[in-house]
């Protein structure tokens, strides 16, 4: 059982995404937001590097951005934050699926 990497780095594109937002526009929204979800991920990313089949937390923090970041990115059609964050987290759900129908693999 290893570090999932690639949940980690989510996360923490997450997480810096909602700093620069605060740093550049003053968004407390983007800051908390930010904030929020790429714990969330982070957690599930530690979560999934115990025990690769729990991934629920992951899947529902990458699963709730896709759907608002993804609204967001249809709405102004700015891939800066909005269509980077939606794409990321469409590409981690659809890791994550992937990985849901893996066959178990014997100890």
């Amino acid at each position: 059982m290893g570090l999932d990497w690639v949940g980690f780095g989510y996360a923490t594109l997450v997480a810096s995404g909602g700093i620069i937002g605060y740093v550049k526009a003053g968004s407390v929204p983007s800051l908390a937001a930010g904030l929020l979800f790429g714990s969330l991920a982070g957690l599930g990313a530690y979560q999934m590097s115990h025990d690769p089949k729990n991934m629920w937390l992951s899947l529902i923090a990458s699963g709730t951005l896709a759907g608002v970041m993804g609204l967001r990115f249809y709405n102004s059609g700015k891939f800066m934050p909005a269509g980077l964050i939606a794409g990321a987290s469409l590409l981690m759900v659809g890791r994550l699926g992937f990985r849901m129908l893996e066959k178990p693999h014997d100890p």
